[in-house]
């Protein structure tokens, strides 16, 4: 995730304990990090899956910015 102050490897974490289920305040207490902060990312994720599941199932448009 873009502009996070987690390490890549701690990212890569909580992404595999929400895939498996596992709430926010246990993957935060496996990781050491503070529960906000692992509440906030599976926020996150919970956001970009539904816009990537809506895009998906009902096409979306796709922008390119010339890049």
């Amino acid at each position: 995730m873009r502009k996070s102050r987690l390490d890549y490897s701690k990212q890569e974490k909580l992404i595999e304990y929400f895939v498996s289920g596992t709430t926010a305040a246990c993957a935060s207490i496996l990781l050491g990090i503070n529960k906000n902060s692992g509440a906030y990312y599976f926020h996150r994720l919970r956001e970009i899956t539904a816009i990537e599941a809506d895009e998906s199932y009902f096409g979306g448009k796709r922008l390119f910015w010339g890049l």
